[in-house]
């Protein structure tokens, strides 16, 4: 029966006390959400693993007053954005190249695939990661909203607290970028 309740409805069951809803709910979200603050966090998974944590907890704190104005997904990944904003104010993240690579290596490789296409597919994934880390932090963010969590332009105006049409500059500019990126 979860599986056929809206994210909206389980949270509202959660915020009346139904504890399986939030099961059902992380269940859902969770790999969604940690991958999304990685990036956010350029692969520093101690950072990644930190915001993972409290904007969980902050789920948990708003389980009685969460209206569903938005989709769940926007409201959780617009916390996580507003915790990962804060995180980066503190400090900025120190995660070097080789540890971004091994840290995509161990979250992204396939395991069973000929060793010729992992190694293509491996290359590519360290180019994309390259450009995005290039990227300023508003342009990747959207471009990560965007392409992984697939907002479009009005969630994630509400996400990130910017207007439609600045949203929309970040990420022709981030493809833009990207682009040229790969043609290099």
């Amino acid at each position: 029966m979860r599986e056929e309740c809206t994210d909206e409805e389980l949270m509202l069951a959660y915020g009346r006390g139904d504890a399986h809803a939030f099961d059902a709910l992380y269940t859902r979200h969770r790999g969604t959400l940690y991958r999304f603050l990685l990036r956010h966090c350029r692969s520093e998974r101690a950072s990644a693993d930190e915001l993972f944590q409290e904007t969980w907890s902050r789920v948990i704190v708003a389980r009685e007053r969460y209206r569903p104005e938005a989709k769940f997904t926007t409201w959780l990944l617009q916390i996580a954005h507003n915790l990962a904003i804060d995180l980066m104010r503190r400090h900025r993240p120190q995660a070097g190249s080789e540890e971004t690579e091994l840290v995509l290596r161990q979250l992204d490789a396939p395991e069973t695939e000929r060793p010729d296409r992992v190694l293509s597919e491996f290359e590519q994934r360290r180019r994309l990661q390259r450009a995005l880390e290039d990227l300023p932090d508003e342009q990747r963010t959207a471009f990560v909203l965007r392409m992984e969590n697939g907002l479009g332009l009005e969630e994630i105006a509400e996400v990130t607290g910017a207007g439609q049409e600045t949203v929309k500059s970040r990420l022709r500019y981030a493809f833009a970028k990207i682009r040229a990126r790969f043609a290099e």
